[in-house]
């Protein structure tokens, strides 16, 4: 049987750059660190796909092709990207998660065999539990505050690993799928 990730999801907002807040992508800098997470995976073969929740879009302060073409800038595969607001009630917004369904139906995925890394337990990691995807929360953005004053907020949730940031979490990664459990 094979065990191998066949994909990485990526949240945006404090997990690859910014401050967790939304920042237009023309103004938007990644962390130092993260195109180096992102060719390591490339490195590996690993798919990496951008995965946001951007209700600004539904307010016309940027569109989704702004986003798509920061992300295949940044070397992604693909993004997918929520662009409603918190009332519209869709499936794609996380913490549901239609975007995961979504990669999952496009690409042939099996969830189980990917992985989610974002700063906010009580979306990215949540969508990730939903689909039975490994998780992985980074202290960068939201992700001290998730641990801390929002915990309750996903406390039914362990993540796999708490990773400082992106870096290190691909490392860990890494090295899980050179040394399975």
């Amino acid at each position: 049987m094979n065990n191998k990730l066949q994909a990485v999801f990526i949240d945006r907002d404090g997990t690859i750059g910014g401050t967790g807040h939304f920042i237009h992508p023309k103004d938007f800098t990644p962390y130092p660190f993260s195109k180096e997470a992102l060719d390591l995976l490339k490195e590996k073969g690993i798919k990496t796909f951008a995965c946001t929740n951007q209700h600004r879009i539904s307010r016309d302060e940027a569109t989704i092709e702004d986003f798509i073409n920061e992300f295949q800038a940044f070397g992604f595969d693909d993004a997918f990207i929520c662009p409603h607001g918190s009332t519209e009630g869709c499936e794609c917004q996380k913490p549901s998660p239609g975007m995961l369904h979504e990669a999952a139906e496009k690409y042939g995925l099996d969830l189980t065999k990917t992985a989610f890394i974002g700063d906010v337990g009580a979306t990215d990691m949540l969508a990730a539990h939903a689909v039975g995807a490994m998780k992985i929360l980074v202290q960068t953005g939201w992700g001290e505050s998730s641990l801390t004053q929002y915990r309750h907020k996903w406390a039914d949730i362990e993540p796999d690993y708490i990773a400082g940031n992106l870096l290190d979490a691909v490392n860990w990664l890494l090295q899980q799928e050179r040394h399975p459990n």
